[in-house]
């Protein structure tokens, strides 16, 4: 079970709620193809007005990205969109698909201290562990894309608390 314990005198819904959310993008697996025998892949992760991505990985359609990129969290009921795109040199790069995260389950475990377990709402697989570790809560996903015939996207979502509220193992 993960318990929180606020240092802070006082925590008033979601505007007050500063946190960051690292993604580290680890692989592709079975992406696309889109070229002729093959795609140049990378994520694009978006949420609200911030946008990050990743490096292109050429001629690879179970590329490595291994690569973290930040979110400042202010208003967690906004989706996190994560696309995967094929870079193109003469034409627009075309999209080999797209998954949503929805973090409303960090915030709950952060606010009442509960285990988040899967379920349909949330969209976590069964594979899916929560481990908490020095007050910062880490969890690795295998995302399905979707809006495209094949192809799946590992990362590793990190909450990191920027209130002063301590996270345990209990």
């Amino acid at each position: 079970m993960v318990m929180v314990h606020n240092n802070s005198s006082s925590v008033h819904g979601n505007q007050d709620l500063i946190s960051l959310l690292r993604i580290r993008v680890r692989r592709g697996i079975n992406l696309a193809v889109r070229d002729i025998f093959t795609s140049d892949p990378y994520v694009v992760i978006t949420m609200g007005g911030q946008t990050v991505k990743t490096r292109v990985v050429h001629n690879n359609c179970n590329p490595e990205w291994n690569e973290e990129l930040t979110l400042s969290i202010k208003n967690p009921v906004v989706p996190i969109i994560l696309s995967v795109y094929d870079e193109d040199t003469f034409t627009r790069d075309d999209k080999m698909g797209d998954a949503e995260i929805d973090i409303q389950p960090y915030v709950e475990c952060i606010k009442v201290g509960k285990t988040v377990q899967p379920n349909k709402k949330n969209c976590l697989a069964k594979e899916s562990s929560i481990v908490c570790n020095k007050g910062k809560i880490y969890q690795d996903m295998r995302l399905r894309l979707r809006n495209v015939e094949r192809g799946e996207v590992e990362v590793q979502l990190e909450w990191i608390d920027l209130l002063g509220r301590k996270v345990s193992q209990g």
